[in-house]
C-alpha cells in the first residue's frame, strides 16, 4: 500500500527501481517561435557587473517621409539626417529553489528527486519565460498615454461584438491589415487559445502542417497555417470572463416572457415572481457573460531577446543537520525580452527587476521615440506586434 513522505508517493515495490516524472504539459510556443530574434550583442552591457538591468539603444527611423526637391537647375539642396530613436529595455530577474530530503532517497530506493528537479529545469524556465512574455504583451497593450491609446487601438481587432464573436476566415487577415495597412506582409505567425484554434478547426479553417515519418507514414507537426501564417495553439494564451451587463428595466408592467433581476452590491439575483410595484427597481440582462480570448498576431524578430546571465546561474548547498540532511537547489536567471519598437519606461517599477505585475502596468511602457520634449515617435506600421479579441 503507498505511502506518503515529504509529499513524494511511494512504496518499496514501485520505487525500488524507478519513478515516472510528471510530463510537461505546458507548450510554450511563443518562447520557441521565430518571434524571438536573439540579441545577444547586447549581453556585456546588460552585465550584472556592471549595474546593466536597464539600457538605452538607438534605433533607426526610416527616410522614406523625406519630401524631394523639386530639381530644375535653380534650386538648392536641403539636405536632411536619418530620424533616431530611443528603446529602452530592462532585464528581468527571476530565482527558484528545490529542496530534497536525504530519507527520501533512502525509503524510495535511492531515487534521487533533486536529479530530476535537475532534469526538469530547462522546461520551468521555459514556463517562466513564456509567462513573461505573457506579461510583457498585456503591458504593451495596456499602454494609455496618447500615442500609446492609439497603438492599442489600432492594433486590436476586437470582433467579440460582431456576429457570433467568433474568428472565422477573414479575421486575422482584417486584424493585420488594421494594424500595419499594407506593411501587414510583415506579420508571420498567430498563437491563440486552443479553443479558439478548435473553433477554426470545426471551420475547415486551420490547416495543419505534415510530415512523414521513417516508417512512410504521414503524420501531422501540430502546427497549423492560416491565411498563410503559421499557427501555434496554447492554452496559456490570455483569456477572461466579461461579465453579464444589465440595465435599469423601462417595462411599465412584468412582461411575463422576460426576467427580471435585482441588484445588491455588484450582484444580480433573478426575481422569482416579478411585481408590477416593485419595476423600478428590477434590471434586465442587455448581454450576456462571455470568456474573451486573446489572440496574438506577431511578425519574425517581433521581440527582441537577451540571455544576460547570472553571475552563479545554479548551485548546490548541502545541509547535513535539518531533517537528517538535505540538499537544496538554487537556479537564478537574467533574461530581457523588448519588444521592437516600445521602450519600458520605468515609470513604476519599485526595484531593479520588475514583478509581472508591472511588466503589465502599461504606464510602464511607451512606443520608442527621440527623448525630445516634444516627442518624435516611431511610425506604429514598423511594429508587428497586434491582438485580436474573440469568444473563440
Amino acid at each position: 500500500m503507498p505511502s506518503i513522505f515529504d509529499n513524494k508517493i511511494w512504496n518499496d515495490e514501485v520505487f525500488q527501481k524507478y519513478i515516472d516524472s510528471l510530463d510537461n504539459i505546458r507548450r510554450n510556443e511563443l518562447i520557441k517561435s521565430r518571434a524571438i530574434r536573439p540579441r545577444p550583442d547586447l549581453k556585456a552591457a546588460m552585465s550584472d557587473n556592471v549595474a546593466g538591468n536597464y539600457i538605452t539603444t538607438p534605433l533607426a527611423g526610416n527616410i522614406s517621409g523625406t519630401t524631394p526637391q523639386n530639381y530644375d537647375g535653380a534650386t538648392n539642396f536641403s539636405a536632411n539626417s536619418l530620424p533616431t530613436f530611443q528603446h529602452s529595455r530592462v532585464v528581468v530577474g527571476r530565482m527558484a529553489a528545490w529542496t530534497e530530503r536525504d530519507f527520501t532517497y533512502d525509503i524510495t530506493g535511492g531515487q534521487d528527486f533533486l536529479a530530476i528537479v535537475g532534469q526538469q529545469i530547462s522546461d520551468y524556465w521555459q514556463d517562466i519565460d513564456q509567462e513573461t512574455l505573457i506579461s510583457i504583451l498585456k503591458g504593451v497593450f495596456s499602454m494609455s498615454d496618447t500615442a500609446g491609446a492609439a497603438f492599442v487601438a489600432k492594433h486590436t481587432y476586437d470582433v467579440t461584438g460582431i456576429g457570433t464573436g467568433a474568428m472565422d476566415a477573414t479575421t486575422l487577415n482584417t486584424g493585420m491589415q488594421k494594424a500595419l495597412g499594407d506593411n501587414k506582409s510583415k506579420f508571420s505567425l498567430a498563437i491563440m487559445h486552443s479553443a479558439v484554434a478548435t473553433g477554426l478547426e470545426n471551420l475547415n479553417l486551420l490547416s495543419y502542417l505534415k510530415y512523414t515519418d521513417s516508417n512512410g507514414i504521414e503524420r501531422e507537426l501540430g502546427l497549423g497555417t492560416l491565411n498563410g501564417r503559421l499557427v501555434l495553439v496554447d492554452d496559456h494564451m490570455p483569456f477572461e470572463t466579461v461579465p453579464a451587463v444589465y440595465t435599469k428595466t423601462t417595462d411599465q408592467a412584468v412582461d411575463a416572457t422576460k426576467t427580471y433581476y435585482t441588484k445588491s452590491g455588484s450582484t444580480y439575483t433573478a426575481v422569482a415572481s416579478p411585481a408590477d410595484a416593485s419595476l423600478s427597481n428590477y434590471y434586465e440582462m442587455t448581454a450576456e457573460a462571455y470568456v474573451q480570448y486573446t489572440t496574438y498576431t506577431l511578425g519574425d524578430g517581433a521581440i527582441e531577446y537577451t540571455d544576460c546571465g547570472a553571475k552563479v546561474p545554479s548551485e548546490v548547498d548541502r545541509d547535513p543537520k535539518t531533517n537528517g540532511g538535505q540538499d537544496t537547489l538554487y537556479t537564478r536567471q537574467r533574461k530581457c525580452f523588448a519588444p521592437y519598437g516600445i521602450s519600458f519606461t520605468k515609470a513604476s517599477m519599485t526595484s531593479l527587476s520588475p514583478t509581472a505585475a508591472e511588466l503589465e502596468t502599461g504606464a510602464n511602457w511607451e512606443l520608442v521615440n527621440n527623448g525630445a520634449t516634444t516627442k518624435t515617435y516611431i511610425e506604429d506600421k514598423r511594429i508587428p506586434i497586434a491582438r485580436i479579441l474573440s469568444r473563440a
